[in-house]
């Protein structure tokens, strides 16, 4: 294909290929496209290099190097200087435009939301023709549909536009492929980018294959995080779909609790596999919190908080603390706790940061510390948390011995949770 031209692939298809003497070839059915890389550059460029032709009753892929599209006054027609098949490995490596991308859904990286592709843009320069964009408003469903040009038109006098909206190809990523020759781990590799709540709203608004399909690419650090943001029904689907290797190492990277939730709500039998799959440590955790009942502060407790014994001096809680890396919510409260983990006291980040190096953590602690019980009932938190506005609460057992920590997040999620079963 050469000359400058941009044109729609809803054009393309369905149009009737002629050679050099005027005779038809063939009709145009799909187009082929290879994505590559540019130089000095992160993106790639989708080239096409191949046209599947139906030549008789055949249809056959021949390459794209012999074919010319010519546009003028918005009508497309197409010449081939010769047929040249194209290499199995050639279409092997490509991607079918009608077959994979068009009707399908894909991720709008800078939307962060799931769309649906009407039409695809594609432009020739003189070292190729290219997908340059995809058109997702509804101009594009209205080209399809042959009637946009007339609508334009008779929309024109009382001036209303046709919305139309596109997506640069660099801000695609194809979701529902039918080509299971293209690897998944590099067609999702800019998805990795997305918030975990951003991939964990696109999971649930894809259907279950391709939820799944997309969740096996993620690493498992950003599958337990995207899990964790799941609704309910969504999180099940996922751990009884995964391999039971894959589901475990998946758990074991969440917050105990987290896990506990999920594990809940599967059948015993399943949820006791998991577990058994899990490290030794993780999957203790979780059992203790399985026999709190679930109306209970120990059942949405967190057992992932940071404690330091009463002498320790400010500078080394500061560089422990940089070691470790905690998680965000971890450093809402900072526990204090004797040899037997028994608590006495809690201190807070602010007042670490304020405190001079030498001084020792009992000197900057709070000796009477606000706090729950495991077996309060989980009303009490919310209240608790509320009445003091508070971030974070620990979780003693009646011995006194540190347990766990109430989170905000997991209160507002109780509460949601209870919302909308009332509503059911």
């Amino acid at each position: 294909m050469t000359s400058f031209t941009t044109f729609y692939l809803s054009g393309l298809v369905g149009k009737e290929v002629f050679g050099p003497d005027g005779d038809a070839v063939g009709v145009i059915k799909d187009v082929l496209t290879r994505s590559i890389p540019v130089e000095g550059d992160d993106v790639s460029r989708q080239i096409v290099t191949g046209v599947k032709l139906k030549v008789g009753r055949q249809v056959k892929n021949y390459s794209s190097r012999t074919f010319r599209v010519i546009k003028a006054r918005e009508k497309l027609s197409v010449t081939c200087s010769g047929l040249v098949d194209l290499p199995e490995d050639e279409i092997s490596q490509g991607l079918f435009l009608v077959e994979n991308v068009l009707d399908k859904q894909i991720v709008d990286l800078n939307g962060r939301k799931l769309v649906r592709v009407n039409d695809i843009r594609l432009v020739t320069v003189p070292m190729g023709t290219f997908a340059i964009a995809v058109d997702i408003g509804v101009e594009g469903l209205l080209r399809r549909l042959g009637i946009s040009q007339l609508l334009k038109k008779l929309l024109s006098l009382p001036r209303i536009n046709i919305p139309s909206k596109y997506i640069l190809w660099d801000d695609v990523q194809t979701i529902d492929y039918s080509n299971l020759n293209i690897k998944l781990s590099k067609s999702y590799a800019r998805l990795q980018t997305l918030h975990p709540s951003d991939l964990a709203d696109i999971l649930e608004d894809l259907g279950k294959k391709s939820s799944m399909s997309l969740f096996s690419a993620l690493d498992e650090e950003k599958a337990a995080d995207v899990l964790e943001e799941l609704e309910t029904h969504a999180q099940i689907h996922i751990v009884e779909n995964l391999p039971v290797e894959k589901a475990a190492d998946v758990l074991e990277k969440m917050p105990a609790d987290e896990v506990a939730d999920i594990l809940d709500e599967l059948e015993d039998e399943k949820a006791e596999i998991l577990l058994n799959e899990m490290d030794d440590e993780s999957s203790q955790e979780v059992r203790e919190l399985l026999e709190y009942s679930d109306d209970s502060v120990g059942s949405i407790m967190t057992t992932d908080y940071l404690s330091f014994g009463p002498d320790r001096l400010v500078s080394e809680v500061i560089n422990e603390i940089r070691d470790k890396k905690p998680e965000p919510y971890e450093l809402y409260k900072l526990c204090v706790t004797e040899d037997d983990n028994e608590l006495i006291g809690t201190f807070s980040l602010r007042d670490l940061i304020l405190a001079s190096p030498r001084q020792k953590v009992n000197q900057i602690m709070n000796p009477e510390p606000i706090l729950l019980f495991d077996d309060q009932k989980q009303d009490d938190a919310g209240l608790m948390i509320s009445k003091y506005s508070l971030l974070a609460v620990p979780v003693v057992d009646r011995e006194n011995q540190l347990q766990g920590m109430v989170i905000v997040d997991d209160v507002v999620e109780d509460l949601i949770r209870k919302r909308r079963s009332r509503k059911r």
